[in-house]
C-alpha cells in the first residue's frame, strides 16, 4: 500500500493546487520530525483504534474557527489524466497512475479548503486521515522523504509540465512526528509556493496546505481540534 498511498499525497499536492492555481504570500530524510524511528510496538500509539471518516469530519477546522475572511470551497473536479515523474527516482519508482486527486490512499479521511479574503488566490486546505500509527508513519514519512531527496524534478499531468522545487522546513513542534516543506512550482511563466505540514498524534494525522502564511496561521489550531476530539470521542 505504501507506493500508492505516497504517491498519491505529492501529485495530489503538486498537480491539484498547482492547477487550480493556488499561490504564495533540500536536507536528509525526516529532519524534522522527532521521532524518525517508527512507532514502538505494544505502545499506546499502535494500540489505539483508527476513527471512522465521519468522526474525522467533525475534526475539520470549519470557517468559524478560522476566522473572518475565510470561505469553504466545494470539491474540485478530478482530472483523468495520466500523472507521471520527471527526475526524481525516489518518486518514480513509487508510481504515477494513482495520483490525480485523492489525497493520501487511507480509507478513514476527512478534507476541506478555503479561500481566504474574496478576490485573492490565498487559500488553505487541511486533510485528516485515521490510521494504525505505523501505517500512518510509514505512509508519511516515506513521501517526505522522497521529496527533499529531490529538490528539483518535474511532474507532468496530461500535457501540463510542472517544474518543481522542494525544501524542508521546521515544523511546529506538535504532536508526535511532524513534517514541513515547502514546494516551489512553475507552470505556464507563473510561479508559485505552497507550504505542506503534516502532523501525526497517535492514529489521526492532519496535513494542512496551501499559502505558506496561512499553513502557519492555522496549523496549530487544526492540531489542536483535531487531538481534541480524539481524546473525547
Amino acid at each position: 500500500m505504501r507506493r500508492h498511498t505516497t504517491t498519491t499525497l505529492v501529485l495530489t499536492t503538486l498537480a491539484a493546487l498547482a492547477l487550480t492555481g493556488c499561490s504564495d504570500g533540500t536536507s536528509g530524510p525526516r529532519g524534522t520530525s522527532p521521532a524518525a524511528s517508527a512507532p514502538r510496538r505494544g505502545s499506546d500509539a499502535v494500540r489505539a483504534a483508527p476513527l471512522s471518516s465521519a468522526a474525522l469530519n467533525q475534526r475539520l477546522l470549519t470557517e468559524q474557527d478560522l476566522g473572518e475572511g475565510y470561505v469553504r470551497k466545494a470539491e474540485p473536479a478530478q482530472h483523468d489524466e495520466d500523472v507521471s515523474v520527471i527526475g526524481c527516482p525516489a518518486l518514480d519508482q513509487l508510481g504515477g497512475e494513482a495520483a490525480t486527486g485523492q489525497g493520501l490512499d487511507f480509507p478513514r479521511k476527512a478534507k476541506a479548503a478555503f479561500t481566504y479574503d474574496a478576490g485573492t488566490t490565498f487559500e488553505v486546505s487541511e486533510e485528516i486521515y485515521s490510521d494504525t500509527a505505523q501505517k500512518l508513519s510509514d505512509g508519511v514519512g516515506h513521501i517526505f522523504d522522497a521529496m527533499t531527496y529531490c529538490p528539483k524534478y518535474q511532474v507532468v499531468s496530461g500535457s501540463t509540465v510542472i517544474d518543481m522545487t522542494t525544501q524542508e522546513m521546521a515544523a511546529p513542534r506538535l504532536g508526535e512526528e511532524r513534517w514541513s516543506q515547502l514546494l516551489t512550482y512553475s507552470v505556464g511563466g507563473q510561479r508559485s509556493t505552497v507550504k505542506q505540514t503534516a502532523v501525526r498524534t497517535k492514529t489521526v494525522i492532519v496535513v494542512v496546505a496551501g499559502s505558506p502564511a496561512l499553513v502557519d496561521a492555522h496549523i496549530r489550531k487544526a492540531v489542536t481540534k483535531a487531538t481534541a476530539a480524539r481524546r473525547t470521542g
